[in-house]
């Protein structure tokens, strides 16, 4: 960047041109960024953050790794793009490695640009392999912001394009702190929510359902770790009535858990995985689908009716080589798992314990929610559901609290997530859990408590 550059000349022409996602265009005021390292960006002022969102939960390797900026630029000089029908070394060197870390026979890897089309094609691979058209996902859910994706998503970003005619019928997922079903205990959770699925199936017709996708760990939902025996509660139904099994492993897989996929957990192997996100953490756009045999062989000498022109592109999966290598090399997989359990873990049940606004705290690895509530006793949300405006002001002041300390936050609804890089360390932890420790005096004072 060069010197005479400054954060208002950055956000004049991004005003005067870019149109941002998701937002009311004149509503919005972007933070101009200067540059990032590991798990900070900073502004053109000199303000720092430390990124608790890993921006959208995606730079896993934190930002700027020097060993998959080296792969990129190295792969620049020599490739940078080829179409997708051509066989070419980083491509099959990607898929190697993805198909590696998968549970099961999910050896084929087909690539997309990102996790919506990573859902996308795994829908059609699904209601092609079975003839059938239904898919079912839950309401607590999102999937990516294209056609099927975006109608397969449960939260309220569907509602302006849902056509209500997309094949889609959604059901309620385990979630005990809101629990659908009135259970008092995991096991009572996990058994009416397969019961409830179950009935869905019956009532919906099993023989034209063809696929269910869950999130493994639903991510921008909340969080809800699913109970134990839910996943595998899910797999049986599906052998049962001959139904594709899709895990959504976009925001949870590689490393976000402690573990390369969610799915080892629960040792639950589906017929589909898309991935996309942590795979190179953004660095070029990348995602896929990694295939079962199974659905791979329908489509051996059947020809498969989709594809995208930077299908595997090179320089995304060189930087997913690198990406993979390093976090091999580096125990980064195994740091989330860590920090989770002894930095992030028991930093928020003590923060709870101090916070009548924490409701509850629940995650894995380097993905956890914070819930938060008006009223504990009544688990009423500190915020109504899809609230914006004045109704959902003490979110905002919360959220303006964190980033006026120095701390970037991932706020959805009545939630913020601690979602730092899966690199973090244990001092950056313990800084971004004080600093939120601190933020959440002021959802206090919005409680009965207050």
């Amino acid at each position: 960047m060069t010197p005479h550059v400054t954060g208002a000349a950055v956000k004049a022409a991004d005003r005067a041109h870019v149109f941002h996602s998701w937002s009311a265009q004149a509503l919005i005021d972007p933070l101009a960024v200067a540059g990032a390292e590991g798990s900070y960006f900073w502004d053109y002022d000199g303000n720092r953050y430390l990124d608790f969102a890993s921006q959208l939960v995606n730079t896993n390797i934190g930002h700027q790794h020097p060993k998959v900026v080296a792969a990129i630029q190295e792969q620049a000089a020599r490739l940078c793009t080829l179409a997708p029908g051509f066989a070419v070394d980083v491509r099959s060197e990607a898929a190697r490695l993805i198909a590696e870390r998968t549970p099961g026979d999910l050896d084929k890897i087909f690539f997309t640009n990102g996790g919506a089309e990573a859902v996308e094609n795994a829908v059609r691979m699904a209601r092609l392999h079975t003839g059938r058209q239904k898919v079912l996902s839950t309401y607590r859910s999102y999937h990516g912001a294209t056609a099927a994706a975006i109608n397969l998503t449960g939260d309220p970003r569907r509602w302006p394009s849902d056509t209500a005619a997309a094949g889609v019928v959604h059901f309620w997922g385990p979630y005990l702190y809101r629990s659908p079903f009135h259970a008092t205990t995991e096991a009572e959770e996990c058994e009416r929510a397969l019961a409830h699925l179950a009935d869905t199936i019956a009532f919906e017709g099993p023989q034209t359902i063809a696929a269910i996708i869950l999130e493994t760990v639903p991510g921008t939902a909340g969080i809800m770790t699913p109970p134990p025996g839910y996943l595998a509660g899910v797999r049986e139904l599906c052998d049962r009535y001959g139904i594709v099994f899709v895990l959504d492993e976009v925001m949870s897989g590689f490393g976000r858990t402690g573990t390369w996929f969610a799915a080892e957990h629960w040792g639950v192997t589906p017929d589909l995985i898309t991935f996309a996100k942590g795979v190179n953490s953004g660095y070029v756009p990348l995602g896929g689908v990694a295939i079962s045999g199974a659905i791979a062989e329908t489509f051996a000498t059947r020809p498969y009716p989709g594809g995208l022109t930077y299908s595997g592109h090179p320089l995304a999966c060189a930087a997913a080589v690198a990406t993979i290598n390093a976090m091999e090399e580096e125990g980064i997989v195994e740091n989330a798992a860590r920090i989770g359990e002894d930095v992030i873990g028991p930093g928020l049940a003590a923060i709870a314990e101090r916070h009548p606004s924490v409701g509850e705290v629940r995650g894995l690895g380097a993905f956890w929610a914070v819930e938060l509530v008006g009223d504990e006793e009544t688990r009423e949300p500190l915020v109504p559901y899809n609230a914006a405006g004045a109704a959902n002001a003490p979110m905002a002041e919360f959220t303006a609290a964190c980033k006026a300390a120095g701390l970037w936050p991932f706020v959805n609804m009545n939630r913020t997530h601690v979602v730092p890089p899966c690199t973090v360390t244990a001092t950056e932890a313990k800084e971004g859990l004080a600093l939120l420790d601190a933020a959440l005096e002021v959802a206090d004072r919005h409680t009965t408590a207050g």
